[in-house]
């Protein structure tokens, strides 16, 4: 039984969804035409932080760690699920999947891709200290069958194993023990190791040098693969990309500036408020699409004393009412209008309709009522509030949108204080749980078990609830998240989700917030395919008149 078999009955009509989003957001159709290589300079707010492809499952690390590994399995350009460094997959057994591994692939060094270095990096990633361990929850061992085929052994049936696999990084395992990596970096530590600045993949393009929070250089990977591949109507799937240099901006202004100086040919994360005016510019090109993922508010579930506040000897966030005031307290809308003009949309769901299984209606949210959050306040035994102090990234939409929401709060008696901090210095509090109060985004896959794991179980370092980042612990909810990873029956599945999502909504671990417009803005001369959740594919990226002859 090949591997879509076990997913596309479930699936059909949210790729029906995702296509027709996906193909408006095209910026054009890659053609067959001949055409000379290009450097694409691309900027964005963001640095990766690091080139080890298991030790973050962030989604700016992920834009370019992802260009130089490749996992089992990919999506193609209307984001559907497609083979990669697996051909083909089958169930073997109730809790048995075999994986048919893709021949002739070398790494960029020029090695040979096995299935010894398929299972040791099935091994790597489910190991501690990697960050991308909650994807394989359930997955008991990994065995090599023959030089080209793997066994995964599973704790318990699992039918949508294949989906759970997108941005699991084959690494060469040879390469790992010569540099001694065989283990992930352990990011939250700060550790160095080879991994950060060096990278040996398969993909598309290889690593040349990361110089963090300077410059990402990649080169194009002349023996991929995937270069000789062709579409349904016979031409080619590739780009012409020669060299492509990732470069971190913090400054919108700055951004924008080299964008229209043409420093940079693309912009990945262009300043909303200039979004009306780059539209109306003849040199410039967008393409945009909804978010397939949002931003969410969260709270330290795990201390009895809120340990960056002014109450003493409790906890108020572990109180429902407390949660509900701060829901009420918060005009999403208007920051939708005034932050992000207009490029989003409120939501009350804690994942996205088009996750399989997330029931539309949890996506109206509780309204804005400044009375209300007051009045609950008071019920919960705080009538003159209480200080807080709430975690944000320091990049200037995050930033905007933190400051409106503190000063909101603040006006209902939750005295909010506003701590910014770089990527490097936030991302560990979210993945460790040690701040008091935090916003951050999620960007799920189309099936929902990973969010579900990722986000609402309760943590402990084997991979369960990663990026749980209030530590909040439900052992209701934990039983049916395990259910909804083993349960085969599709439709039992989907409705057990919708379960999970509900009981959430009641408890407000989480407050939902918003869903962006995704926007990229880009010269004329660039061509690009769009995804739902934020991440650009370099193999399908043409450059016209590009910049030297191949």
């Amino acid at each position: 039984m090949h591997a879509l078999l076990a997913t596309k009955s479930r699936l059909a009509s949210v790729w029906r969804w995702l296509g027709r989003a996906t193909l408006l957001s095209t910026l054009a159709v890659l053609s067959a035409a001949p055409v000379q290589a290009a450097t694409l300079r691309i900027a964005s707010a963001f640095d990766p932080q690091t080139m080890d492809p298991h030790a973050l499952a962030l989604l700016y690390h992920s834009r370019i760690a992802f260009q130089v590994h490749e996992s089992l399995v990919g999506r193609d350009e209307k984001f559907r699920l497609e083979p990669a460094l697996a051909t083909s997959w089958q169930m073997t057994g109730p809790t048995s999947w075999r994986f048919q591994l893709r021949p002739g692939v070398k790494f960029h060094d020029g090695t040979a891709f096995t299935a010894d270095d398929a299972v040791f990096s099935l091994e790597r990633t489910m190991a501690p200290p990697s960050q991308r361990a909650f994807q394989l929850k359930g997955v008991k061992a990994v065995k090599k069958v023959d030089e080209l085929t793997i066994e995964f052994q599973l704790e318990a049936p699992d039918a949508v194993l294949p989906e759970k696999l997108q941005f699991i990084a084959m690494m060469s395992k040879a390469w790992a023990g010569k540099h001694g990596v065989v283990k992930a970096q352990d990011f939250n530590a700060k550790q160095e190791t080879y991994t950060v600045r060096n990278a040996n993949g398969t993909g598309p393009f290889r690593l040349e040098s990361f110089q963090p929070d300077v410059r990402v250089v990649l080169k194009r990977h002349e023996a991929w693969w995937g270069w000789a591949q062709k579409g349904a109507d016979g031409k080619p799937r590739h780009g012409n990309l020669a060299e492509v240099q990732f470069i971190p901006i913090r400054s919108d202004a700055t951004r924008l500036a080299a964008l229209a100086s043409g420093e940079v040919d693309m912009v990945l994360d262009p300043p909303y408020q200039d979004i009306s005016r780059l539209k109306a510019d003849s040199r410039i090109a967008l393409v945009q699409t909804a978010d397939l993922g949002q931003q969410y508010l969260t709270f330290d579930q795990a201390r009895d004393e809120l340990e960056f506040s002014d109450v003493k000897g409790k906890n108020p966030f572990k109180d429902l009412r407390v949660r509900r005031a701060v829901y009420h307290a918060i005009n999403v809308q208007l920051i939708i209008d005034k932050v992000l003009r207009g490029q989003g949309v409120p939501t009350g769901a804690f994942l996205s309709p088009r996750v399989d299984g997330s029931p539309a209606e949890l996506d109206k949210r509780l309204p804005f009522d400044p009375a209300r959050a007051k009045a609950l306040l008071a019920e919960a035994g705080y009538p003159n509030g209480f200080g807080v102090t709430l975690d944000c990234v320091n990049v200037a939409w995050r930033e905007n949108s933190c400051q409106a929401m503190a000063a909101m709060l603040t006006q209902v008696g939750i005295r909010t204080t506003l701590r910014s901090s770089a990527t490097g210095q936030f991302f560990p509090k979210l993945s460790q749980g040690t701040a008091s109060f935090i916003e951050y985004g999620w960007t799920p896959q189309i099936d929902a078990w990973g969010s579900l794991n990722g986000l609402f179980r309760t943590f402990d370092k084997s991979g369960l609830g990663t990026f749980n980042a209030g530590r909040y612990s439900n052992a209701g909810l934990d039983r049916l998240i395990d259910q909804v990873r083993t349960e085969p029956d599709l439709t039992r599945r989907r409705a057990m989700v919708a379960t999970v999502l509900r009981l959430v909504a009641e408890d407000l671990p989480y407050i939902p917030l918003y869903r962006r417009t995704l926007t990229w803005a880009m010269q004329k001369k660039v061509s690009a395919v769009q995804w739902p959740n934020d991440t650009i594919e370099l193999r399908w990226v043409r450059v016209k008149g590009g910049d030297g002859a191949r």
